[in-house]
């Protein structure tokens, strides 16, 4: 609960600054949204409009006419070329006057047009003085149904401009309506918006494409609401500052035609028919170059990129709340996949499979629905949250890999420790029912043993037994459970899973045996009387967990499998054998042990019986004593005691088998094979 707390606090001010970011569009990070976000038209492959035709004053026009600008006849002669399209939209300005027949020719050339638009710039500084009647002519172009819906829906802000560079008045007074070229560059320098309209003189001016538009479809725009305006039923998304977002394509799929192919009739007027026509130049050092997305194009492409968005339907939708919801999930995800997953490959597969299928959906809506919606701030979210919240995952994992370390050290095996740590929910306070293998070793006669050597010499004696046995538990996975004066208590599969975990015990068991046998080697070296060990091994469903408190807990197991663990090891002495396994312990084995079947017994308080077995280290002479043994049981409990006791001496005089010994006193006392009943408790 307190881990839960820790994250949750920390992803307030995680979101707080990532909708700053993103709202107010803070750089460098606005920067680097916009150029991450342009990859959506490299990606299109949608196509202009046919309807829209780029005339370019351009290198071979040059070539034969000389450096621009050219005598405006030259340019008039052009223009009459294009008599049959619907609108000529003039992407130059003559700001300035030459002689009146020059200015006279093209003059009559756009009048004679059936319906042409002029550009002039509106901007922050400039030398031209307008004189009254130019500024009666050009404000004829105004929108004056769009201002008054200004005022109405006070949103957007339309940038203004003090100053105007225009046309000198013989040019504009031919134009059918004139429009402004201005635009603004984004925070990386490139151009990627284009402007519906702009304020001049308290008037507000629509640009050349909306004038061509309005001329095309000969229908005036209107407003529908704050950010949306409409012409001829096509529905126009705009920004805070009346800007459209274009939708680019591909340079090459511009339909761009050279000045001299019209000029010289090698493009035929009917060519142009129906067609909004764009007049412009590109000749390097006369011509407008702009930087965009698609790299540095001639200015005049911007008109044709917004003309054919809107006839192809290719505008740009952005939906106002989606990236805030996607910045908001980014940094809730990692908080999510933290309390799920614990392993921190896991969350970060996850994280990169979550992000690359919302990358591919939203650049398929774009490509698909002309939808943009950013990619980059919910990007810098995930990256944010993630790297905060696993930075406090690790913190919070390294103190308690150190707790875990410190408390089970001792008890569990390297290998099985690192799991641990990897994995602490194991130790969440409480317990569960799982099934174990419980193993308990006693040292039979320790009262004798203690009795004959002084504390300091028993203790180095225990320490010189319990260092190999405990060591033997944790290299075959099980957990030791605790010292009980000279006993030891291990269960093997929690609190990590342990497969096979019968046999791994069983394992456990028979190689305490072999230890044994060499420290009694180096203890009759030493003149000290042989330790001998009984253990007892039960599988059953007990209850494990963490008994205690947050703060101080003991990891241990609880049920009846557990007593009855206790107490066939106890019976290891009856029997004179050194390793007894229950029925419910054999069934789990999957590997190869030698074992011998022995009797049923009851345990207090249980009325079914359960059937014990002697687990014996597999050797050639082991299996030739069960051999013989299991014909010998055989026989005894079919009754036929004579004969069994018969086989049993000889095992007894050959083999030296105490469990024979067992059945030979049964038989004495005129006992069949019968259950057992055991009073011994845990």
């Amino acid at each position: 609960m307190k881990n839960k707390l820790l994250y949750a606090t920390v992803l307030v001010p995680i979101l707080a600054v990532a909708l700053v970011l993103q709202i107010y569009k803070v750089e460098p990070f606005e920067s680097f949204s916009l150029r991450f976000n342009d990859i959506n038209f490299d990606l299109q492959k949608k196509q202009p409009s046919k309807d829209v035709v780029f005339v370019a004053v351009d290198e071979p026009s040059v070539n034969v006419y000389g450096r621009w600008p050219w005598k405006r006849g030259i340019l008039a002669k052009g223009i009459n070329n294009l008599s049959q399209a619907d609108v000529v939209l003039m992407d130059m300005i003559f700001s300035e006057p030459t002689s009146q027949k020059q200015d006279a020719k093209l003059g009559e050339s756009l009048a004679s047009l059936n319906a042409s638009v002029c550009g002039f710039f509106l901007r922050h500084e400039a030398t031209q003085n307008i004189s009254n009647d130019e500024l009666t002519v050009v404000s004829d172009s105004a929108l004056d149904l769009l201002q008054s819906q200004v005022s109405e829906f006070k949103n957007p802000k339309f940038i203004s401009a003090p100053y105007a560079e225009m046309n000198i008045l013989p040019i504009l007074q031919s134009c059918t309506l004139s429009g402004s070229f201005t635009t603004l560059i984004e925070s990386d320098k490139l151009l990627r918006a284009y402007p519906i309209a702009m304020y001049f003189k308290d008037m507000l001016y629509p640009s050349l494409a909306i004038q061509g538009l309005r001329l095309k479809f000969g229908k005036d725009i209107k407003r529908l609401d704050k950010n949306h305006l409409e012409i001829n039923k096509n529905k126009i998304e705009l920004n805070d500052k009346g800007f459209v977002r274009l939708n680019f394509y591909q340079y090459s799929q511009y339909n761009i035609k050279s000045f001299l192919e019209v000029v010289n009739g090698k493009i035929k007027p009917e060519y142009f028919k129906n067609k909004i026509v764009i007049l412009g130049v590109t000749e390097v050092g006369s011509g407008d170059i702009v930087s965009t997305p698609i790299g540095s194009i001639p200015g005049a492409l911007l008109h044709y990129t917004f003309i054919s968005n809107l006839l192809e339907h290719h505008l740009i939708v952005e939906p106002a709340l989606v990236t805030p919801l996607l910045i908001i999930f980014m940094v809730i995800l990692p908080f999510i996949l933290v309390l799920l997953f614990k392993n921190i490959l896991h969350r970060v597969a996850i994280y990169l499979v979550l992000y690359l299928i919302v990358y591919t959906l939203i650049r398929y809506l774009f490509i698909s629905e002309n939808i943009y919606i950013d990619l980059f701030y919910p990007l810098v979210s995930l990256l944010i949250s993630a790297a905060t919240i696993e930075a406090i995952a690790f913190n919070i994992q390294e103190k308690s890999g150190k707790f875990i370390r410190g408390a089970f050290s001792s008890y569990l095996s390297k290998d099985l420790l690192d799991q641990l740590i990897k994995h602490p929910q194991a130790l969440a306070l409480g317990g569960e029912k799982k099934e174990l293998t419980i193993l308990f070793s006693d040292i039979r006669g320790f009262t004798t043993i203690s009795e004959s050597m002084d504390p300091v010499r028993l203790v180095k004696l225990l320490n010189r037994y319990f260092t190999p046995m405990t060591n033997i538990v944790l290299k075959n996975g099980g957990m030791l459970d605790k010292y009980i004066g000279d006993a030891i208590m291990a269960f093997f599969n929690a609190p990590i899973t342990v497969p096979d975990h019968a046999d791994a015990t069983c394992k456990t068991a028979l190689d305490m045996i072999k230890a044994l046998d060499k420290l009694n080697i180096e203890l009759e070296s030493e003149k000290i009387a042989p330790i001998h060990i009984g253990i007892g091994i039960n599988t059953a469903e007990v209850v494990v967990g963490n008994m205690g408190s947050d703060t101080r807990f003991n990891y241990t197991v609880i049920g009846d499998g557990v007593n009855l663990a206790s107490r066939i090891e106890g019976l290891t002495k009856n029997y004179g054998v050194s390793i007894l396994i229950t029925e419910f312990t054999m069934r789990k084995l999957s590997a190869e042990f030698l074992y011998r079947k022995i009797e049923p017994v009851k345990v207090k308080g249980k009325n079914k019986a359960v059937l014990l077995f002697e687990l014996m280290e597999n050797t050639k002479y082991n299996q030739t004593v069960k051999s013989l043994y299991d014909k010998a049981l055989e026989i005894y409990i079919n009754k036929d005691f004579q004969k069994a006791k018969n086989h049993f001496n000889i095992l007894v005089s050959d083999y030296d088998d105490n469990l024979s010994r067992y059945f030979l006193n049964k038989i004495k006392q005129n006992h069949p094979w019968d259950i057992h009943n055991i009073s011994a408790k845990y």
